[in-house]
């Protein structure tokens, strides 16, 4: 293994969770408080920004995303990837549990409690958005706050560090085909140009610039990659914060007309998050994966990159689309979930590491 690797390993086991993740679900609170507010107190300033667009595409959010995305993927070292081979089981589980459980779960929660159970609590013209949004949610698998969530669970670095690189790798071909086909299912008019234009804005280029940044930082040290790192940690975590403001401030209305909307958006999310971390931790334990694998496996099952999401929503269905609130909402309860997520299989260990010495006495 390169020495890079071996340091971004390190980086992964041992790096703090910073104020801004511990507390984020309260930043969030308190953006769509602002927002809301700031919506009401200045429509046109907001309006304005809403139609700064290009093939689609709103300039001022393309950006905040950008500066969003990019620190965290040049976070992830794709080096890592010939490491996959050393845990193929827990690799197996884990893309299994991403690519062809979730995606196809969430739909079926979103068509249950959003189209039938919840539908005459919501708006009848954004169920369709709401669906949409709750799928591009569940499509886009977790990536940096990985990092966090499995160093607090005890979880092999290696493991994290490879699934996490080989995630990013998968979802810039996956993405968009199966957001499609489920928007197709659900009977969505599915903007398939629209589509493309995202993935290639919001996953290719953010690579492809990541690591260029990320390669040219390491010829000249370490020191200078994590310098850079720090400074634009804090500037990601604000760009998502502004985005959040600017979303709120155009779903004002509709959340002053409907409080429960975000409650009941909260839902299937959290019965998701809840059965993939499951299925992916009892999994791993069928096929006799280490604790330290399976931690990681169930929180990459479960947590989303919901920054690619957000960005997403807005490009194919605008601000003030349902979608956008939907995948909002997952930013607002991914941290205290995952944390409890967290707790459940460190108090778990007990019985998981029971089962692996009774398949090992068969």
């Amino acid at each position: 293994m390169s020495a890079q690797c071996e340091v971004a390993i390190r980086q992964a086991a041992g790096a703090p969770m910073s104020v801004f993740e511990r507390w984020l679900t309260l930043w969030v609170a308190l953006c769509i408080v602002a927002g809301v507010l700031l919506g009401q107190a200045l429509p046109a300033p907001f309006q304005a920004l809403g139609r700064m667009e290009v093939a689609q595409v709103n300039i001022p959010v393309g950006l905040l995303i950008w500066v969003m995305i990019i620190p965290m993927l040049m976070k992830i070292d794709f080096g890592a990837l010939h490491q996959v081979k050393s845990h193929w089981k827990g690799i197996g589980v884990t893309l299994f549990v991403n690519w062809a459980v979730k995606p196809f779960s969430m739909a079926l929660l979103a068509w249950i409690f959003i189209r039938h159970l919840f539908a005459p609590y919501l708006p009848a013209e954004q169920l369709d958005s709401y669906v949409a949004g709750l799928i591009l949610l569940a499509a886009a698998p977790c990536t940096a706050m990985v990092f966090v969530w499995s160093r607090l669970t005890g979880g092999d670095p290696y493991f994290t560090l490879s699934q996490v690189a080989l995630n990013d790798t998968i979802m810039i071909f996956a993405f968009a085909p199966i957001v499609g086909l489920l928007l197709g299912l659900s009977a969505i008019v599915v903007p398939w140009d629209t589509l493309f234009t995202s993935v290639v804005l919001y996953i290719v280029i953010p690579v492809i610039l990541a690591q260029a940044w990320r390669k040219a930082l390491l010829r000249r040290g370490q020191a200078a990659l994590d310098a850079t790192l720090a400074t634009l940690g804090h500037l990601s975590i604000l760009a998502l914060l502004a985005t959040l403001v600017l979303l709120f401030a155009f779903q004002g209305e509709a959340i002053i007309e409907q409080p429960l909307i975000i409650a009941l958006l909260a839902v299937p999310i959290l019965i998701q998050v809840f059965f993939n971390s499951s299925l992916a931790y009892w999994l791993n334990r069928k096929v006799g994966e280490k604790h330290s694998v399976a931690c990681p496996s169930a929180l990459i099952g479960a947590s989303n990159f919901f920054e690619l999401a957000v960005a997403a929503a807005i490009a194919l269905f605008g601000f003030q689309s349902g979608a956008a609130l939907a995948t909002v909402v997952g930013v607002l309860i991914e941290v205290p979930v995952m944390l409890l997520v967290v707790k459940l299989v460190n108090r778990s260990k007990g019985w998981y590491e029971r089962g692996l010495a009774f398949q090992g006495k068969d």
